[in-house]
């Protein structure tokens, strides 16, 4: 791979962190030199950025995905211990080739410009960003959807980044009733469960389980139409992610729980590590300037972000059941069994 590759990718892969701090920029708005009363009050969903505007594209990186970059080399000991940048996506990377024009999704006036995106208001107040594009639109300029050309997706990052924020806090571009049309049918992938000793990939054995264990699952989807880059079958994030606890004849003992949603909003960074278990690392991830270069992520959830305490059920043998739901509502589920023995273990009788 040649350095000037390499870089590129690199600024394409950890692009997503640069947002992060531009949203606490944009909870400021320098007040628009245009009257926003021109503009249409919006109804209804959005068409896409680029064209076809009526036409669903490859989206190669969903909202809630996770956005990594370690201070370490990549080893288990970086991935599991090392600090680092870690932060979840804000928006969807929608794929589209170098050169491809962006426009806005609805009417609105330019709030903030930068080498690297562009920020809209519309009038009701909703915000779109739209990053990776070269753009020159000073604040206050009126844009209109499907009509004015805010800039191009540039070289090498081949998607333009939709982020949508309403009332100061992002929201998923993809929930029904936002961006439109879009269409998926097939389901998320539960890959694996596991117990955990502690939240460093300590693995127990499910066969007598006893005390506080960490509950673990690795989860994924796969874009619903196939990227045209070499993010092409790369997994996403799930939008839903829940679980409970059964005996073996079916009867619930735990209820459904939420691991992770994602569904309308995202929650903050600080709470990444206990949505995401250790061990989670982006698609193409950093680990100290070695960039992974197309190799897919491991999107790994924390089932409680707490410990479980085995101690709240029966001895006996149960099922642990995870259900990973898309924002269109397609999911799939997998069980693991697994045994709690918490009971004193009587000492052996002595020979005669």
């Amino acid at each position: 791979m040649n350095g000037r590759y390499r870089r590129g990718h690199v600024i394409a892969a950890v692009a997503g962190l640069v947002m992060i701090g531009a949203l606490g920029v944009f909870g400021a708005t320098p007040p628009d030199r245009a009257s926003a009363g021109r503009l249409p009050e919006p109804t209804g969903g959005y068409g896409w950025p680029i064209k076809p505007f009526d036409q669903p594209h490859p989206v190669r990186a969903n909202f809630g995905d996770p956005r990594t970059v370690f201070h370490g080399p990549p080893t288990a000991r970086t991935l599991y211990h090392a600090g680092g940048s870690y932060t979840f996506h804000h928006g969807v990377d929608i794929s589209a080739p170098e050169g491809t024009k962006v426009y806005p999704v609805r009417d609105g006036i330019v709030v903030f410009d930068s080498a690297s995106h562009v920020s809209v208001k519309s009038a009701d107040g909703t915000v779109f960003q739209y990053w990776h594009i070269g753009a020159s639109f000073p604040p206050g300029t009126l844009v209109r959807a499907r009509r004015t050309v805010l800039g191009t997706i540039r070289h090498a990052v081949l998607h333009v980044d939709l982020t949508e924020i309403d009332n100061g806090q992002v929201v998923n571009p993809l929930a029904p009733g936002h961006l439109t049309p879009y269409r998926d049918t097939t389901r998320p992938v539960v890959a694996g469960i596991r117990l955990q000793g502690d939240n460093a990939g300590h693995v127990l054995f499910p066969n007598l389980v006893s005390g506080p264990v960490w509950l673990v699952a690795e989860a994924f989807d796969k874009p619903s139409l196939t990227t045209l880059d070499n993010w092409r079958r790369l997994p996403v994030t799930p939008a839903l992610v829940t679980w409970r606890i059964q005996a073996t004849n079916g009867n619930v003992v735990v209820p459904t729980r939420v691991a992770a949603d994602f569904r309308t909003t995202v929650p903050g960074n600080k709470e990444f590590w206990s949505t995401y278990a250790r061990g989670t690392f982006q698609n193409m991830a950093v680990f100290a300037g070695h960039y992974s270069y197309l190799q897919p992520g491991s999107y790994l959830f924390l089932l409680a972000p707490t410990r479980f305490d085995t101690k709240s059920l029966r001895d006996g043998v149960y099922d642990l059941v995870v259900t990973a739901t898309d924002i269109r509502g397609n999911s799939s589920s997998r069980s693991l069994r697994f045994t709690v023995h918490n009971a004193p273990v009587a000492a052996p009788a002595e020979a005669p």
